[in-house]
């Protein structure tokens, strides 16, 4: 699997004013359906609602079950990369939970689904 992130999308609870916050910095973005894109060297940072990237993740953002509003995503070449990165992901996830940080096993359980 090549070691890239594509995207890092961040969950806020007021896009307009975190899209000014990073605009305040210099940045600039493109808004897309409820969503801004920024370019930030050879990946893109996403701001989208927390309750749309929750849903989308398939989980319930209660503040209390470790989702911290932010997801990783590595866009990839082919259908056959997709399906090297799904089985990668889901041997990870079979491994004790022992053996893996505190927080991956949720992580690799959401990239796998």
């Amino acid at each position: 699997m090549e070691q890239r992130i594509s995207l890092i999308t961040l969950g806020v609870s007021d896009l307009a004013r975190a899209k000014a916050f990073y605009e305040q910095l210099g940045w600039r973005g493109q808004e897309v359906q409820e969503t801004v894109f920024f370019q930030a060297g050879g990946l893109a940072v996403v701001l989208w609602g927390r309750d749309k990237l929750a849903d989308d993740a398939g989980i319930a953002d209660s503040g209390t079950d470790g989702f911290g509003g932010m997801t990783l995503a590595q866009n990839v070449r082919s259908r056959e990369q997709v399906d090297e990165v799904i089985a990668t992901a889901t041997r990870v996830l079979w491994q004790p939970r022992h053996a893996l940080p505190a927080d991956a096993y949720a992580t690799a359980r959401t990239i796998a689904a």
